[in-house]
């Protein structure tokens, strides 16, 4: 007799990474029974499409939860801090997308290629899914510590507008837009000439890179750099790892870049290391510098894995490497890690 697929809930199915999600959903393995979803009330009564079928939106409530057996939360995190207990209470294993339970030592922060195993121990009956920033990154050297053993991240993002939300993306449009239709003479380099509305970022984005994503924290970190460090830590279970991070935002709209610095305790070769990366779930080794070819965000738009090139060993230390990593923010960085993640937990009801 077989058993019962366990139902799904995706809050925030209308928002940009809920859309993605069901996107996801529609194309991934259908381990699911119901799948309902859920949004803020004046989204309620919308017709959404998902694995083929027409489904209704209901509002965000307690009840919503009733029989739901997994919910997936893509949502900012004080919608995810009030309501992912709620959803856990009612009885749902919840797994949360935001930030808001990522460092809590009784959250388990699972990257499946990764750390699978932690996503057992649940103890709030959350999972946590890592930032984009670093999502992009750990998939690769997850594989790579696996072999050599990491000691030290040294880390320069390169993250699209995307990654501030819709109006993130919005504001960029806008500010290319209003650069499109002028003299190049006329700018000189200076877009502020033309941009009046830098919408949530510091300065102009269009023409431009802007040394600061996130907030300011301790030591004149910003937020985001200061996730990479610690999730980064949190993810592959090593407390004492050392990770400097400086996350610069780019005129990209979609899909975020690293250069990334990797000191390990065993010595490593390119060689080696691309035949690692060539075979590690979740990796794409686009490396062919000879050619021209190495992975950048207009490669990378809309696909899963995390792309990797301009594989090097230190010219300098035998026991590092350099590489340039992009990775689809909105997919794997967001709602493919989630949808992953709801899968390991989709088997322990089939089991």
């Amino acid at each position: 007799m077989s058993k019962k697929l366990p139902s799904l809930a995706v809050v925030g199915a209308t928002g940009a990474v809920g859309t993605v999600m069901l996107d996801i959903l529609s194309k991934r393995p259908n381990v699911y029974g119901e799948i309902r979803l859920i949004a803020s009330a004046r989204s309620a009564g919308k017709k959404l499409l998902c694995r083929g079928e027409e489904l209704t939106v209901v509002a965000l409530s307690p009840e919503a939860f009733d029989g739901i057996d997994i919910a997936m939360f893509d949502v900012p995190d004080e919608i995810s801090e009030e309501w992912a207990p709620i959803a856990a209470a009612r009885g749902a294993v919840v797994v949360d997308n935001s930030g808001a339970f990522r460092m809590d030592p009784e959250v388990p922060l699972v990257v499946p290629e990764v750390n699978p195993k932690a996503a057992k121990k649940r103890p709030k009956g959350i999972i946590s899914n890592p930032n984009c920033t670093t999502l992009s990154m750990i998939v690769a050297m997850g594989a790579l510590n696996k072999k050599y053993k990491l000691k030290e991240l040294v880390v320069a993002s390169y993250q699209a507008a995307s990654g501030a939300g819709q109006q993130g993306i919005d504001t960029l449009r806008a500010q290319i837009s209003a650069v499109a239709g002028t003299n190049a003479g006329d700018i000189a380099g200076d877009s502020r000439k033309i941009i009046s509305d830098n919408g949530p970022f510091p300065a102009p984005l269009a023409l431009n890179v802007v040394p600061w994503a996130g907030s300011l924290k301790e030591k004149g970190y910003s937020s985001e750099e200061l996730k990479v460090r610690n999730e980064s830590r949190k993810i592959l279970d090593m407390p004492e790892l050392k990770v400097s991070a400086t996350c610069v935002r780019v005129p990209v709209l979609t899909t975020h870049s690293l250069a990334v610095h990797a000191t390990f305790k065993k010595k490593v070769s390119r060689e080696e290391a691309q035949d690692v990366l060539r075979d590690a779930a979740g990796v794409k080794l686009h490396d062919d510098p000879e050619n021209y070819i190495f992975p950048t965000p207009a490669d990378v738009v809309g696909t899963d894995p995390t792309w990797v090139g301009r594989v090097r060993r230190s010219l300098d230390d035998n026991h590092s490497l350099d590489l340039f990593l992009c990775g689809d923010n909105l997919r794997k960085g967001a709602a493919l890690n989630t949808a992953q993640i709801a899968e390991l937990v989709a088997e322990e009801f089939t089991k």
